[in-house]
């Protein structure tokens, strides 16, 4: 079996418990987990988001409308 439409054959004969696990095993490889680096990245963000003033949003849209009508 090495073509897509011959995988895509098998697939219509597993029954529903061996789709979901063949669905799951699909996830895992094209979404990866938490990688050390991305939750990293993730806490860096939110000590961001802690220490730094944030700029509210009414303010940026000011600032939008400002930059495009002249």
């Amino acid at each position: 079996m090495s073509t897509v439409p011959e995988i895509e054959a098998a697939i219509e004969r597993l029954s529903p418990p061996q789709i979901r696990e063949l669905a799951d095993w699909l996830t895992d490889r094209l979404l990866p987990g938490e990688t050390p680096a991305m939750l990293a990245a993730l806490d860096a963000g939110v000590r961001s988001l802690e220490s730094e003033p944030t700029v509210p949003a009414e303010d940026i849209r000011k600032k939008i409308k400002a930059w495009t009508t002249g």
